[in-house]
């Protein structure tokens, strides 16, 4: 019976993926209706995520299989080979899930006239989620690299939308140069993995026996391949310009489900392609994931721009994704097997909950965006006034991505900060008195994400418009509603079930740690440890809110019968307040750009005492690019420069070096 499932969960993935192919073609039928491709072929692609997400529910199910099978392409000795374990159904559940959320609103979202036409945007979109399924599902190199290099090419397609514009496409060309280099360090990742064998398939990888320097330089070659990707510091510049350049649609799926696919690299690698390897291993991810977590919580508090903001907060998350990856492996050098599930299943849990939360957060900024057609922060405010339900909506994305309880965020950045408050066992003493450092830096990215958070909601939605033009502002349509509110729930919904998300975190940890974590003593709490040292009820707790809010409301009606006394709000003893007198996004970030002054490469513009209205502008940028990506740009058109002399010449010169040429040959086979 196990097997007939399997297999049916299997082939019906194949299909799905199959049927995106076959949407994305059937655009290009009427190309330029926007109708036929936005209102029609993408709600058939939501339909369809769903499916994947529930084919991929199957393979977290007890007592499931793994399923592989060859299929009739690729090359004639280099098929293609796919399976389905635990680990890749929990990535195609994620996938499934907050890909559905975002067709939903894509097919609302996207008007005509917006850069590409519709029918090729449409192929685009779907050949983008097709491609990430195909990743997930490889089972061989070959396979995994053709996957890969079509998600990097449709995404940049996507990204590079309105490619008349040039910041576009300059974005555009960043963001591609980094997924080659990331790639290629993928490639040679998988060639130091094949040790010495022309087979290609992940199987024989996982028998191969590597000498423990080569197992190293595999790792981290994949820690740099898949980090590029995914967005680790200092790798993670095109991040923040391709994300504001992208339609939000798209910003969603690259930052919610193409950076979880780059985590699922990195932990097909680390955990079922290679074996335990050093403490060193986990000590670099670690290292690497909480300085990327610190960095992208900074940066974001800075932003003035509402999309850079949320890609900085992406970086940031992903940092604490990795962190815990890095623990988990720590742990398992030391054999320390039920720690090293939990850290693990806090990783998992905080990418489901990432892709939702931060799906959200940028299909909400598409909203105002349509609404306003602003994007910096200095311009909006007040926004809650003609956007209720995008109001509404977002908040509960703020408060999550945020870790308030009882929502999602909180669950995974709780999990990650009680797998860090055990690391004093680990029989290491250097390490004991580095890693329990790792729970005060979570504990401090936490309190900055929520900063910016108030900020980001704060600006957007509360107070008075910044602008006349705002008061005109629309609300979202239906279906753009509809996708927010699915991927809202999603966020309630593992808050209020917790246990539920450590289960399904179990069956991956099981099989790649050989541990899981304890359930709790009921299925509505959740103490991943002993009870006696931490539990936590999201049940319990929303319980507990809503009735204080009950009884509140109540108790006002009762006792106070309604009465509301209205007044003007004390002005400071000035009557001539305007809203550009609130509290702004630079204002906000003033203590930020203050306290962690060295992070930041800032440039200030002093107004002059000739102006007849003077600006004062403070212009921030990262370190990296002076320091590390500028010099490498030179260093390379300079090279380029003086390999073009070879372009010109005479002919008996080219002939001179096809002579030298085969001379060294010879000299070489000799």
């Amino acid at each position: 019976m196990n097997g007939i499932a399997s297999t049916t969960a299997l082939t019906a993935l194949l299909g799905l993926i199959a049927a995106w192919l076959v949407l994305g073609a059937l655009g290009l039928a009427r190309p330029n209706s926007i109708r036929w491709v936005a209102r029609t072929l993408f709600p058939v692609g939501a339909l369809i995520a769903l499916g994947v997400a529930g084919a991929g529910a199957v393979a977290l199910t007890e007592n499931f299989a793994a399923q592989t099978a060859v299929l009739p392409l690729g090359l004639p000795s280099l098929p293609f080979h796919v399976r389905l374990d635990a680990l890749s159904g929990f990535f195609l559940l994620l996938l499934g899930s907050a890909g559905a959320g975002i067709s939903i609103f894509a097919a609302g979202y996207f008007r005509a006239g917006e850069g590409t036409a519709p029918g090729m945007m449409g192929l685009q979109y779907h050949l983008f989620l097709a491609s990430m399924a195909l990743v997930i599902l490889a089972d061989d190199a070959y396979m995994f690299m053709v996957a890969w290099e079509t998600m990097a090419l449709s995404s940049y397609f996507l990204v590079v939308t309105q490619h008349r514009l040039p910041e576009i496409r300059r974005a555009g060309f960043l963001y591609l140069l980094m997924a080659h280099v990331g790639a290629l360090g993928i490639l040679l990742c998988f060639g130091v993995l094949q040790g010495g064998s022309w087979l290609m398939t992940f199987d024989a990888m996982r028998g191969a026996t590597l000498a423990p320097v080569w197992a190293s330089a595999a790792f981290v070659l994949a820690l740099f391949g898949f980090g590029a990707k995914a967005g680790l510091v200092p790798l993670h510049v095109w991040l923040p310009e391709a994300h504001p350049a992208a339609p939000s649609p798209v910003s969603a799926m690259m930052s919610g489900l193409m950076l979880k696919v780059a985590v699922y690299g990195m932990l097909r690698v680390s955990w079922d392609l290679l074996h335990a390897g050093p403490w060193w291993w986990g000590l670099l991810t670690l290292g690497v994931g909480l300085g990327t977590a610190m960095y992208g919580a900074i940066f974001a508090a800075v932003q003035t721009d509402m999309k850079r903001l949320l890609a900085y907060s992406s970086i940031e998350n992903i940092g604490l994704i990795f962190a815990g990856v890095g623990l988990a492996l720590l742990c398992r050098s030391f054999d320390m097997r039920l720690l090293a599930a939990l850290a693990l299943a806090a990783a998992l849990i905080h990418s489901f909950n990432h892709a939702l939360f931060k799906s959200l957060l940028f299909l909400a900024t598409g909203s105002v965006l349509h609404a306003t057609g602003e994007r910096s922060l200095g311009k909006l405010g007040g926004l809650i006034r003609y956007m209720p339900w995008v109001a509404a909506l977002a908040l509960i994305g703020s408060l999550a991505i945020a870790g308030l309880p009882p929502l999602n965020g909180f669950v995974s950045e709780w999990l990650l900060l009680q797998a860090f408050l055990q690391t004093p066992h680990i029989p290491h003493a250097f390490l004991n008195m580095i890693v329990p450092l790792g729970a005060a830096i979570v504990s401090l990215t936490a309190a900055l994400a929520g900063y910016v958070m108030v900020k980001f909601y704060g600006v957007i939605f509360l107070g008075q418009p910044r602008e006349r033009a705002l008061e005109h502002a629309h609300p979202a349509g239906w279906l753009e509603r509809a996708g927010l509110g699915w991927l809202a729930l999603g966020c309630v919904l593992v808050g209020v079930f917790p246990q539920v998300a450590l289960d399904v975190a179990g069956r991956i940890t099981g099989q790649l740690v050989g541990a899981t974590v304890q359930r709790g003593p009921s299925p509505w709490w959740m103490t991943p440890l002993a009870s006696n040292q931490a539990s936590y009820s999201g049940l319990w707790l929303w319980a507990g809110l809503v009735l204080v809010v009950a009884a509140t409301f109540v108790l006002v009606r009762r006792f106070y019968h309604g009465r509301v006394h209205r007044a003007p709000s004390w002005d400071c003893g000035y009557r001539w307040q305007t809203p550009r007198m609130q509290d702004s996004a630079e204002g906000f970030g003033q203590p930020i750009r203050h306290l962690f002054g060295p992070v930041f490469r800032m440039q200030r513009e002093l107004p002059l005492p000739s102006d007849p209205q003077p600006q004062y502008r403070v212009q921030i940028e990262e370190h990296f690019w002076h320091a590390l990506y500028l010099p490498l740009s030179r260093i390379v058109l300079r090279s380029a420069e003086r390999v073009t002399i070879l372009q010109g010449g005479r002919l008996a010169t080219y002939l001179l070096y096809s002579f030298l040429t085969l001379i060294l040959l010879l000299v070489w086979v000799l």
